[in-house]
């Protein structure tokens, strides 16, 4: 029992900080000092205590970015466009909610850069086609085979995804296992969380080869089944964004995670403390007001055992965390 205890303590504090005790991210002591400073959002427990925090980074796959980086042309909205209070995706093109509610999971690979461009490609498909072609984009076509894109893997930048959509093409493919589409992704889903039945993840796994060809058991000619789509950005405005959602679909977004984040479970987030853990790239498909604070809708690619079913809120017009910053896009050709 003593050992218990003493291996308990040495979970929960992990260092001495300003003269006080610095408490373990994923520590019941610390989700209970977030709870008890704010009341905006909940924490709870997503992660076992035992994680290795290395793992949960291998997964904030957002690179910082690089000098000369690609500049993306800016998309520039009408101001008088009329802006809803709320705006759910899946609501507005009820014929495309089972594509745009698709929660995915990068598994064991720092590869969100890869999926929060796809997923709001494959929305776009289907929202600009009137739900004529439904389609999931490859995010192992995006993570093995853009070599701009960054280090797959150990992360990347999402506007290279959306050049690469443009400039090459990207083919079509489901989750692990999948025999939808042109090429799966290679990388089985996984129990990140203490919820669920998946089998447990480890530490990030290497990127894949690039194989520019299709799965040995789809019928599918992977040059004949490339997808192609224009690539650009959204200045940081409130209804810029909201406009560009409105008007063609969700968008790819990053922001600054931190240790505070791994802990979510309802409400609308804003960051209360902990250090700073990484870069993480999502997909916003909508936005509101929850007791009288505004938010926007995102989906995470962790699978549905995170947070809110997959999905979380974050404060919307204050660039929280950087959320507003750095928004991305496309059209597709259809």
């Amino acid at each position: 029992m003593k050992c218990v205890l003493l291996c308990t303590v040495a979970l929960a504090v992990i260092s001495l900080s300003h003269g006080g005790v610095k408490l373990h991210p994923l520590s019941d002591e610390f989700i209970n000092s977030i709870n008890a400073k704010q009341a905006t959002w909940k924490a709870g427990r997503n992660f076992d205590i035992n994680t290795p925090m290395s793992q949960i980074k291998g997964l904030l796959g957002v690179l910082p970015p690089k000098p000369n980086a690609r500049k993306l042309p800016i998309k520039i909205h009408p101001e008088n466009v009329a802006i809803p209070e709320s705006f759910d995706a899946r609501e507005a093109w009820p014929e495309c909610a089972s594509i745009i509610g698709n929660i995915r999971d990068q598994s064991t690979c720092g590869s969100c850069w890869a999926f929060g461009a796809v997923e709001a490609m494959s929305d776009r498909f289907c929202i600009h086609s009137n739900a004529s072609v439904q389609i999931s984009i490859s995010a192992e076509d995006a993570l093995e085979c853009c070599y701009d894109c960054g280090d797959g893997c150990n992360g990347g930048w999402p506007y290279e995804a959306w050049s690469f959509w443009e400039y090459r093409g990207i083919v079509t493919g489901g989750g692990y296992g999948s025999t939808e589409g042109c090429k799966s992704y290679s990388f089985e889903s996984c129990e990140h969380h203490v919820i669920g039945d998946r089998p447990p993840c480890g530490e990030s796994q290497p990127t894949p080869n690039c194989v520019e060809s299709c799965d040995s058991d789809s019928s599918l000619d992977f040059q004949q089944d490339l997808r192609f789509g224009s690539a650009y950005s959204i200045r940081r405005s409130e209804s810029q964004i909201q406009t560009e959602i409105l008007t063609n679909g969700p968008v790819e977004a990053d922001f600054d995670v931190y240790e505070d984040f791994l802990t979510y479970k309802s409400g609308v987030y804003q960051y209360t403390q902990g250090d700073y853990a990484g870069g993480h790239a999502i997909k916003i498909l909508g936005w509101g007001v929850e007791d009288g604070t505004p938010y926007w809708l995102v989906a995470n690619s962790w699978n549905p055992d995170w947070g809110d079913n997959g999905y979380f809120k974050i404060l919307r017009g204050s660039n929280e965390c950087g959320i507003e910053g750095d928004i991305v896009a496309g059209l597709p050709q259809l």
